[in-house]
């Protein structure tokens, strides 16, 4: 419901945008966009045309550039940043949080990164520099190390006097993280209890010690995952050593489910989520044309099968008219599989000790699906040719193909896992190559073997 009303607002303020373009009223252009908030101005720049984009992105309040550049992909933000000067980059990204920056700095030109490097303070530079050097997709890359750290022997008012003295606290502080005298993570206490305890109250009685660190190396699915599970806002990040080095916030793993959405979505097409929807000609055919070839060559595979009871179906002509029902039920029940296994997957809820027993579930599944689908299928088609015989193969057939969909679905997406490639992105052609196979050869086969005379 959230997310059709999202949808629903960005279509409302494409639309009076771009009849304000249109028009070549660019105050009104100006007033809509500065207010919006940095993530809806991304999401509306990545819809325009880069016509009317560089238009738009000229009347961006420039507070807000280091902002919308974090929220757009990185075809997009390429676009964007050639359309500035060097010191208008620097002055975009140099307020930026640091895992933030980090996102960004690697997408800028050379020459300006270190004019960015240069602007900042040592210590600055040198947590930048640690975030950099952690793999993408890791705890380490998500992490902000602006942390505030308190020890436990000290009391609340000593504490409230440092928060009073630093003046400001980071974003979505929600909880102060408590530390020994080598810097390891002991537990965390939290803004409430600070404000509401007795100020002479020890620390050490009020630490919370039950919430998990994340680990530096962990992938950024591991981390959305706990972050769901455990509802944080913030949380911890270590190294093996349990060493605190930073912090994780839940607008930093909100921004990672959004895109793990987007890429099961896109994957499944065969399709970057990064890629600019009104990218190049050129651009967008060469991606698009290795997964469309691989697919004309699995359709080839498919009409190879049909070819070879070329003479079954010039003796029943019915097999011509009814063949694509079995491939495509088999087709839609494997991709059902198959979503719910790229989810499992994705989720950690998928592995080897359980892959057996959910193959086992779907093939109960498929049979049944199969059985209850057989008796409408079987109806229409003796009330349509009257032959009990071609009845009888096409239910069988269809029961076969249900199955091979299951067992498709729930195999190929750990298989390619397993073979270190994105289940997402590959499994839909090898599933649709199944069934299709596997749907012709059993209804063209068992038509063969039994009604031909």
């Amino acid at each position: 419901m959230a997310e059709s009303v999202r949808h629903e607002k960005t279509a409302r303020q494409l639309r009076l945008l771009s009849d304000a373009l249109d028009s070549g009223r660019l105050g009104p252009v100006r007033r809509l966009v500065n207010t919006l908030s940095p993530a809806e101005i991304g999401n509306l720049l990545e819809s325009l045309p880069p016509a009317k984009r560089t238009v738009v992105w000229g009347l961006v309040d420039a507070e807000d550039d280091g902002e919308v550049l974090v929220h757009v992909g990185d075809e997009v933000r390429e676009g964007l940043l050639a359309e500035m000067d060097p010191d208008e980059i620097v002055a975009a990204v140099e307020d930026l949080d640091l895992d933030d920056l980090a996102d960004l700095v690697e997408d800028l030109p050379d020459a300006v990164i270190e004019q960015v490097l240069l602007s900042m303070d040592r210590e600055n530079r040198e947590r930048l520099e640690q975030v950099l050097s952690y793999p993408e997709d890791t705890a380490g890359r998500l992490m902000n190390p602006d942390v505030v750290t308190v020890r436990t022997d000290t009391t609340i008012e000593v504490v409230l006097r440092y928060l009073r003295l630093r003046g400001e606290l980071p974003e979505h502080t929600d909880h102060l993280y408590v530390v020994s005298r080598r810097h390891q993570y002991l537990g965390r206490i939290s803004i409430a209890d600070l404000l509401t305890q007795d100020p002479s109250t020890p620390i050490n009685r009020l630490v919370d010690d039950e919430q998990p660190a994340i680990r530096v190396g962990e992938t950024a699915n591991e981390v959305a995952r706990k972050f769901s599970d455990y509802d944080w806002i913030s949380a911890p990040v270590v190294d093996e050593n349990n060493i605190l080095l930073g912090r994780i916030t839940i607008d930093d793993v909100v921004d990672i489910i959004r895109e793990q959405a987007e890429h099961q979505a896109l994957s499944a097409a065969g399709l970057d989520e990064e890629e600019d929807l009104f990218s190049p000609v050129p651009r967008a055919t060469r991606r698009r044309l290795l997964w469309l070839t691989i697919n004309l060559g699995t359709a080839f595979l498919a009409s190879y099968v049909v070819g070879e009871f070329q003479g079954t179906i010039q003796q029943i002509v019915a097999l011509a008219v009814l063949m694509p029902i079995v491939a495509g039920m088999g087709g839609n029940a494997g991709t059902q599989v198959l979503a719910l296994m790229v989810r499992g997957l994705a989720l950690g809820q998928v592995g080897l000790s359980n892959y057996l027993a959910l193959l086992w579930k779907e093939c109960k599944v498929a049979i049944l699906t199969a059985l209850g689908l057989g008796v409408i299928l079987a109806v229409v088609v003796q009330l349509r040719f009257g032959n009990w015989g071609l009845t009888a193969v096409i239910a069988a057939a269809l029961l076969i193909n249900q199955v091979a969909a299951a067992i498709a679905g729930v195999l190929i997406p750990v298989t390619i896992r397993r073979l270190g490639f994105d289940p997402a992105l590959a499994s839909s052609i090898f599933l649709t190559t199944v069934t299709d196979v596997m749907g012709f050869f059993s209804f063209l086969g068992l038509a063969t073997l039994f009604l031909l005379k």
